[in-house]
């Protein structure tokens, strides 16, 4: 299992908290450092539509100018963005075996998830 995001953002750090206090082991995927593939996006992009994926309140998209924003038109365009701006990027995104189980932190979707736990 994966936990992508970037490690000062408030919500992965509440996503990482909650599977360390429930003893969930996984993989933390650190966008700065290690960026994302245009593979990854594309299976992303398969499970779920643009407009979830990029978190359009953010500041990295508000820091976008109109002429930016205007070009993401297609997944070719969303996949260039997410990659060179990967702050654009909802987050955390929890994943395993390829198939995203959360889009953001919710307490009560993941123990949905892991109602197991």
């Amino acid at each position: 299992m994966k936990l992508y995001g970037i490690p000062n953002c408030n919500t992965v750090k509440k996503a990482r908290d909650w599977l360390d206090s429930h003893q969930i082991n996984y993989e933390f995927h650190d966008f700065k450092k290690h960026g994302v593939t245009a593979e990854l996006l594309n299976g992303w992009l398969s499970q779920l539509p643009e407009s979830k994926l990029i978190n359009r309140a953010g500041l990295t998209w508000r820091g976008l100018d109109e002429a930016t924003k205007q070009e993401i038109t297609d997944d070719a365009s969303v996949i260039a963005l997410m990659m060179a701006k990967t702050s654009v990027i909802k987050r955390p995104i929890l994943e395993k075996d390829s198939k995203i189980l959360a889009l953001g932190f919710s307490e009560t979707e993941y123990q949905s998830i892991f109602k197991s736990s």
